[in-house]
């Protein structure tokens, strides 16, 4: 795998922070959301970080290469788009699965994988979908996660690596979705690092959270604690990373403060360096935190673990055809894989295709996640063997996050409904068991018809303003009584 390109340390571009982040002094580099920009209309402040040669390197959210199906052409058609607009040296991506197709239902939210044999196929043969339709390479991101899939068959550490064995796919490690795991999750950091192929590490990310009732809320809405700091030295004590960039996403600081945060991470990126030894670690260490059960020492003569530019990639395609607090587990060290069948795994392992998942494991996957995401958004029940309270605890966090997204894309509507509070209050009545499956924008759209249909708001001044702002962006007029009637009609019949 050849070396990444040197990035150094950056932040995150939001439009909030647009100003201030051109004024930085040393930032090296940025990161976009991909999904918020368009290639022929960057924002001009975007644009003058390009012209002065600052990196900018599309971040998206949305293709879920860990879902059961395969990647929309059309959205990697426009992430990489993004990344030939930007002169991106790579574009990055999350291992996760962001929604279902039967049902059809949206999650607006990064939701981790099963870590099963099944699962890694399935995202295996995604990641190189992917890469062959990509004009630059691919970099997937490790998630942040409230909760553990039952049944799951590998560690962290073991799961990652498989993925780059298997695909060449280099590595986004963000250090406090580490911490965010171990607390969320019982999963060791140090032990997470010892076991993946740091060769791959495309850059890091570095973000604030929060803790709160024993759960770990990776927000990027607050400080980098020095924990995750911690952590950076962890990761910069192993390998020296290409780039390191802090994240931001919401309630901003001021230019200062985010200016000493990269500061801080700059002092400990030196601070580590300068305390390293010249010896490497050995690598047989490695070797043991990627494999317990084969010991501390490797075989006599064995072969080194190869990539795919060794031949390693072609034997193990998914499908050759298409080229927070404790969770029930240990609060501290990694959960042991369990013996046997978990969600999305094959009943019997030995008769798993020799060349990629298949669609039966597309299946199995699929059934897996949409039983998951419907108790998360749709209000069914919890499919056995998950930790029920830290799914309650998911539930709640998907829908506030969905009630903040639509207020920001649709701010109007706070106003109408008479501010925050009520608007907040009457959403999150209309999301349960009423799941997003358009996105954003529709969801908004959807939620004022909802209210227009139940002959709300109560003051006929907010509703006619509301009638108004539903038909100039939705092209139409709001269903009449007898379409209400027949609704109604239908969903108590269902």
């Amino acid at each position: 795998m050849k070396p990444m390109a040197h990035l150094g340390v950056g932040i995150g571009w939001r439009p909030e922070i647009a100003d201030a982040v051109e004024r930085l002094d040393g930032l090296d580099w940025v990161e976009v959301v991909a999904e918020n920009i368009c290639p022929g209309h960057l924002p001009e402040a975007l644009g003058r970080l390009r012209e002065r040669g600052t990196r900018i390197v599309p971040h998206g959210v949305s293709l879920g290469l860990g879902g059961a199906d395969r990647p929309d052409p059309e959205k990697l058609a426009a992430l990489g788009e993004r990344a030939v607009a930007l002169g991106a040296p790579l574009v990055t991506e999350h291992i996760a699965f962001v929604r279902t197709s039967s049902p059809l239902l949206e999650a607006g939210h990064l939701l981790p994988v099963p870590r099963t044999r099944d699962a890694l196929d399935v995202l295996c043969e995604n990641v190189r979908i992917a890469q062959d339709a990509l004009p630059v390479p691919l970099a997937l991101e490790n998630i942040a996660a409230l909760f553990s899939w039952p049944g799951e068959e590998m560690r962290e550490g073991q799961f990652l690596t498989e993925l780059v064995e298997r695909t060449g796919v280099r590595l986004l490690i963000d250090v406090a979705n580490l911490h965010t795991n171990r607390v969320n999750r019982g999963e060791d950091p140090a032990g997470v690092l010892d076991a993946i192929p740091l060769e791959a590490l495309a850059y890091v990310h570095v973000a604030g959270g929060v803790e709160r009732g024993g759960v770990w809320h990776d927000t990027h809405a607050h400080p980098v604690p020095p924990v995750v700091l911690d952590l950076l030295a962890e990761l910069r004590s192993r390998v020296a990373p290409a780039g390191v960039l802090l994240e931001r996403d919401d309630d901003f600081p001021p230019e200062a403060e985010l200016a000493g945060e990269l500061t801080a991470i700059r002092e400990v990126l030196t601070a580590t360096a300068r305390a390293l030894p010249q010896a490497a670690a050995p690598d047989t260490a490695r070797e043991a935190a990627r494999n317990p059960a084969a010991g501390a020492e490797p075989e006599a003569g064995a072969e080194p673990v190869r990539g795919p530019e060794h031949g390693a990639g072609a034997e193990h395609g998914a499908g050759a055809e298409h080229g927070a607090g404790k969770t029930g587990q240990a609060a501290a060290g990694a959960p042991e894989p369990v013996s046997g069948p978990g969600p999305g795994s094959a009943a019997k392992p030995e008769a798993r295709e020799e060349h990629g998942a298949g669609e039966a494991a597309r299946t199995r996957v699929g059934l897996a996640q949409a039983a998951l995401l419907s108790a998360l958004v749709a209000g069914t029940p919890v499919p056995e063997g998950f930790d029920r309270a830290r799914i309650r605890v998911q539930v709640r966090a998907l829908a506030a996050k969905r009630a903040d997204v639509v207020a920001k894309v649709a701010p109007e509507l706070s106003g109408i409904l008479g501010g925050r509070a009520p608007y907040r209050e009457a959403f999150l009545a209309y999301a349960k068991g009423r799941p997003m499956t358009a996105g954003y924008r529709r969801d908004a759209l959807d939620f004022a018809e909802h209210l227009l249909i139940q002959d709300l708001p109560a003051d006929p001044a907010a509703r006619r303003r509301l009638t108004a702002w539903w038909r100039e962006r939705a092209g139409a007029r709001p269903p009449r009584r007898i379409v209400r009637w027949a609704r109604a009609l239908a969903g108590r019949a269902a």
